[in-house]
């Protein structure tokens, strides 16, 4: 009786086992359970240095070893400018429309190096969005379209046009964070704060997930002679609700960074030793930090 209970039981440990190796296999070789970290950059408000965040951080995240897609989803197309896409290559607004022969997401990737991919914007796009945002299920747009990429990459940063349309909503619906550029001044608050009400009607809507990633100054230091800046930064951080959103990182005013755009290079190629390259690289660390 005792043999027959040792073999029954080593029977299901086998059976349990081998389980365990398929499911880990599913895991380890299926597309569906790859881990792709979805972040958007965003501000209700232009000049704040957003698509040069984005980008920066793009470039960061590559320069560590990780697959990144970085995704103009903004029409002024600086980003896809600043990186040198060629001008035929297909651009996002051509997958926004509907009808045969649309193009996927996932086949509008044009590779910038050995870790970074770019889907590139065109000014056309602002029309296009029109269209784009009286589909009925618009919002779910980049959710849909990114599953088809998630075994190609480990980050997605979607750089967002400065207003509240149907791609930034789109954009943060498919995201687990927004990260908020932003000066310290009247108008700088006045976006951010159009941002974040619209952040928590998306989540209690459409993505739980959702959450305010980090509140960062450019163009900011507190060692600047700018009184009134530090005064604006002072009550940012003294607010109840935002105080835990501020970060500690700031981005300094330095020409190197327009100038590395220009060249079409990024910061840390062109300029490796700038202050701007060394407030992004504590940036992307301390992004790297709260989305752990």
């Amino acid at each position: 009786m005792a043999n027959i209970f040792v073999s029954i039981v080593f029977s299901y440990y086998g059976y349990f086992c081998i389980a365990v190796l398929l499911l880990g296999s599913m895991f380890v070789g299926n597309s569906t359970y790859h881990l792709m970290r979805i972040l958007t950059f965003a501000n209700n408000k232009g000049g704040v240095g957003k698509t040069t965040s984005a980008l920066s951080v793009a470039h960061r995240l590559a320069e560590l070893g990780k697959q990144v897609l970085f995704i103009d989803a903004d029409p002024q197309a600086n980003a896809s400018t600043a990186s040198g896409l060629p001008a035929e290559h297909p651009h996002l607004g051509l997958a926004l429309t509907e009808g045969e022969g649309v193009p996927t997401l996932a086949s509008l990737c044009y590779p910038l190096s050995a870790g970074l991919s770019m889907v590139r914007s065109a000014r056309i796009m602002a029309q296009q969005e029109k269209g784009f945002g009286n589909a009925p299920d618009y919002q779910f747009f980049f959710r849909h379209q990114l599953e088809d990429v998630r075994a190609r990459f480990e980050y997605v940063i979607i750089d967002t046009a400065p207003n509240l349309g149907p791609l930034t909503v789109s954009a943060l619906v498919a995201s687990e964070a927004v990260f908020i550029p932003l000066q310290p001044n009247l108008f700088g608050s006045e976006g951010m704060t159009a941002l974040i009400e619209m952040v928590a009607r998306l989540k209690r809507n459409f993505n739980p997930q959702l959450r305010v990633g980090g509140i960062f100054f450019t163009k900011y230091s507190p060692t600047y002679r700018k009184a009134l800046h530090h005064q604006y930064a002072r009550d940012l951080q003294a607010d109840p609700a935002l105080a835990a959103l501020i970060m500690r990182q700031t981005i300094r005013e330095n020409v190197s960074l327009d100038e590395a755009q220009s060249m079409q290079q990024p910061i840390y190629d062109w300029a490796p030793s700038s202050n701007g390259a060394a407030d992004y690289r504590g940036l992307t660390d301390e992004i790297l930090t709260r989305i752990s």
